[in-house]
């Protein structure tokens, strides 16, 4: 989506926030008045009809050119759901006032959750400078914490400060990520060609960020530049039911 697009997006957008729940149930065919010549099946045979479970979540996205990350938290700050990585602009619903989603209610493994209050919250990713800086045979020799916090840059729609958030090295079995320290995957690295046996750290440099992937005896290093250029944002509570 082009930048001019997302600023008239920006302007129509009214509200900050909101999420919505609503549950669909599924339909119940009607009734016929023609009886049926074979007996009616046992209640082994008939499936159980669940109502389906959807809930809407609406936000408004930060005025930051880039891509989204959204992540679903249950009532004790747990992060349960990565419902967008890394996120383009044309891949949300347009609102009347805000940018649309869904949930389906499951966590990552497809697994239903319980009811109760849940929240979501994300960050906009800006352009993020992503440079391979070295590949050795010897292990870094860093102090590398098991997080590192960057000051963001404040989002005006929140009017809130600059916030601190705190981003580890994260790897799957294809790709190395930059995520905060709940889990939720904010910038892909790098691919990996061969997923096992890979360990990532992160060292602090200045205003950037020395991202390194250790895969036996070979370290690959990144410098990651302009790392503060996100906005967080806050789509607050909504119930499950």
């Amino acid at each position: 989506m082009t930048k001019g697009i997302n600023v008239l997006i920006l302007i129509a957008f009214a509200s900050i926030c909101g999420a919505i729940a609503q549950d669909s149930l599924t339909p119940t065919p009607s009734p016929t008045t023609k009886e049926s010549a074979s007996p009616s099946p046992t209640p082994e045979q008939t499936p159980s009809a669940s109502p389906a479970r959807s809930v809407r979540i609406s936000f408004v996205p930060p005025p930051l050119e880039g891509t989204i990350s959204l992540g679903i938290y249950d009532g004790n700050g747990k992060l349960v759901r990565v419902l967008h990585q890394e996120a383009e602009l044309n891949e949300f619903i347009v609102g009347a006032d805000a940018l649309v989603t869904q949930w389906d209610g499951k966590n990552d493994d497809g697994e239903d959750l319980s009811a109760g209050k849940y929240h979501a919250r994300g960050y906009a990713i800006g352009h993020v400078k992503i440079e391979e800086t070295g590949k050795t045979q010897e292990p870094p020799l860093i102090d590398s914490p098991d997080f590192v916090r960057v000051k963001l840059v404040a989002n005006p729609l929140e009017n809130n400060e600059r916030p601190i958030v705190e981003l580890k090295a994260s790897s799957d079995n294809q790709d190395a990520y930059l995520t905060t320290k709940d889990g939720l995957p904010l910038l892909t690295v790098a691919q990996i060609e061969d997923s096992t046996d890979y360990h990532a750290l992160l060292s602090r440099a200045d205003k950037s960020i020395d991202f390194f992937i250790l895969h036996g005896t070979i370290t690959r290093q990144f410098r990651i530049s302009n790392i503060d250029k996100m906005m967080a944002f806050d789509c607050g509570d909504f119930e499950l039911k």
